[in-house]
């Protein structure tokens, strides 16, 4: 298979791919719930009186009966959960009876407790006011059948196990009129306001911290990611933790055993609208965050203000009843830190790429001021390789092949003339370094990045046109062939295209959030070096006008004075060699200033 083949493989791959969104069961299988009906969202169920009722259409039943059920409200919502259980036993969870669908597009069966259609639920997240199914008694019914639904408004505001009507089996007498509410399960512990930003005193001395840009100040700068950790407690037992960021949604942080997303214990301050939630999740993949119990937090505080999200909680080093995706404190962890954008509480994917801690920190050890990136090293050497293959090898290599084949007619390199074999080096280098470039993303990624937009599409064609260039080389026909002239277009403008599309990858490149250079510093100096290259081709394309021009009007007894001319042209030949070290000292100079961006991010 060709290198054009594999490309457009990868294209055709990533366009079928599916992807999930960051929605919280916005597909309504809730099955993991429908015991207790509680969304695992992040906040506090409501309290506030429900603008939402269930009805039916009679108040008693005989068994197999089908009876109407009516979810509506005065206000849209988006998800809800149905379900109908034995009134005489308030401690059972278990659902009876089935439930028959009236609108297949917007409401579904669940499986609970290994009944088939014992409960319904929303298909999607879209709104609605009214909902209708049929319910079908079972035929050891018992006497009496409540319903209960929970309804979600959006991510942070859903009524738990709202309370419906009971209705009652032929002749059984009605139980005593019951509160028509529910207490609702709280699990967040009660947070305060903080009574002032946090600061960088004691950094290294009495507590340990993290910060990105290194060494900002959280009270000063509203773009500084701020993470302390401060052990404590009568026989540190306690470990208080200090978390700040752009309020632009959330910040978050995470213990990890490794440098990759998945299998981390998280803590996140996430921002719902004029107030913070404060909670413990888990990752288990590059998945979006599941709820915990919050039981281990306490002493939670948060801040919004000057556009900034600051949170503080307390955690035990060990908690007394050990949760699997809770980890101890006095172990060693890669410290990340990440920030998105939240809707009503619901977080997104990250909108940059995490800070990493650069070395295991045991959270409860010694306080230390720790350095972190967000661009890993495999990345940066990925930006690295493909910077010196476009901006030097691969630019002077195309520079030489375009100016510099008359030059130096007398000296040979190893049997071949010396721009020829300067060339080959020079292409074959970038070959070499834009196929390593090019496999590292995906060792880093294991597969296709589904976020890098265009960036990757560019790579493959750069790919694939690098590789096609010496294939077209060693099978390119003599210098006398009639044919020659279609490889010498060919091989230009394969050439061409290349250094192009090339130009253009680095330009997205640069804004990557794996590899995310200084802006608009970054996009500036790879102005500056489009600009350098195309001043210095167009000065030599001048001039080689002005050449063949010039030695177009030499008469037949001028070139009889030879001294004159080859005076002329050694004089010609070092002015091209002095333009071409300039190029080639112009374009490593603006080299270095990427690179040494890429050392410092």
């Amino acid at each position: 298979m060709s290198p054009v083949d594999v490309c457009c493989l990868l294209f055709i791959c990533v366009l079928v791919c599916c992807w999930e969104l960051a929605g919280c069961y916005a597909s309504g299988k809730v099955t993991k719930v429908c015991g207790s009906m509680e969304p695992h969202h992040r906040g506090t169920v409501e309290t506030t009186p429900s603008p939402y009722s269930l009805e039916t259409n009679t108040t008693t039943f005989s068994p197999t009966d089908r009876i109407q059920v009516i979810l509506s409200g005065t206000s849209y919502f988006k998800g809800f959960l149905i379900e109908a259980r034995d009134a005489a036993d308030q401690s059972s969870s278990s659902a009876v009876g089935t439930f028959t669908l009236t609108n297949p597009q917007r409401t579904q069966l669940l499986t609970c407790n290994k009944h088939q259609g014992s409960a319904v639920s929303h298909t999607g997240d879209v709104s609605q006011r009214e909902v209708v199914v049929t319910w079908t008694a079972p035929t050891n019914a018992s006497s009496q059948v409540q319903f209960f639904v929970t309804v979600v408004v959006h991510y942070s505001k859903f009524w738990v196990k709202l309370p419906g009507p009971i209705i009652y089996q032929h002749g059984v007498p009605p139980l005593p009129p019951q509160s028509d509410s529910t207490p609702p399960p709280v699990h967040t512990s009660t947070a305060s306001i903080l009574p002032g930003p946090f600061t960088t005193a004691g950094c290294g001395q009495t507590k340990s911290c993290m910060s990105d840009p290194p060494g900002c100040d959280p009270t000063k700068d509203p773009h500084c990611f701020f993470l302390s950790m401060l052990t404590d407690g009568p026989d540190k037992t306690s470990v208080v933790f200090e978390l700040s960021g752009p309020a632009e949604g959330y910040v978050s942080f995470a213990l990890s055993w490794d440098t990759w997303m998945g299998n981390d214990d998280v803590y996140m301050c996430v921002k719902d609208g004029a107030r913070v939630s404060v909670s413990a999740a888990f990752v288990s993949g590059q998945t979006h965050p599941e709820d915990e119990s919050q039981s281990a937090l306490s002493s939670v505080s948060w801040q919004l203000a000057d556009g900034v999200i600051q949170c503080r909680f307390r955690r035990p080093v060990k908690l007394a009843n050990q949760e699997a995706t809770r980890y101890d404190l006095d172990q060693e962890y890669f410290l990340f830190v990440a920030s998105g954008y939240a809707e009503h509480g619901l977080v997104s994917k990250h909108s940059l790429q995490p800070l990493i801690s650069t070395h295991r920190k045991v959270i409860t050890g010694p306080p230390e001021v720790l350095t972190g990136s967000r661009s890993p090293i495999i990345m940066k050497m990925h930006g690295a390789l493909m910077l010196v293959a476009w901006m030097l090898t691969g630019s002077v290599g195309t520079f030489i092949a375009s100016f510099y084949k008359s030059d130096w007619p007398n000296h040979s390199l190893l049997g071949q003339r010396i721009w020829f074999q300067v060339h080959r080096g020079l292409m074959v280098l970038t070959v070499t370094l834009t196929v390593v470039g090019f496999c590292l993303p995906f060792f880093y990624r294991k597969g296709w990045s589904k976020h890098a937009g265009v960036h990757p599409y560019l790579g493959c064609c750069v790919l694939a046109l690098s590789l096609i260039q010496p294939i077209m080389a060693v099978i390119r026909p003599s210098p006398d062939s009639s044919r020659r002239y279609i490889f010498n277009w060919a091989h230009w403008g394969v050439g061409s295209v290349t250094e192009i599309i090339a130009v253009a990858a680095m330009f997205l490149g640069t804004s990557q959030s794996s590899l995310l250079l200084p802006q608009p510093l970054a996009t500036h100096i790879l102005i500056g070096y489009v600009t350098w290259l195309a001043s210095f081709r167009v000065l030599l394309l001048v001039h080689k006008y002005l050449y063949i021009k010039n030695s177009a009007l030499v008469s037949d007894d001028t070139l009889g004075i030879l001294c004159d001319q080859s005076l002329q042209g050694s004089l010609n030949s070092f002015i091209k060699s002095l333009l071409l070290s300039v190029v080639a000292l112009g374009n490593a100079g603006l080299l270095l200033a990427l690179l040494s961006f890429i050392a410092e991010i």
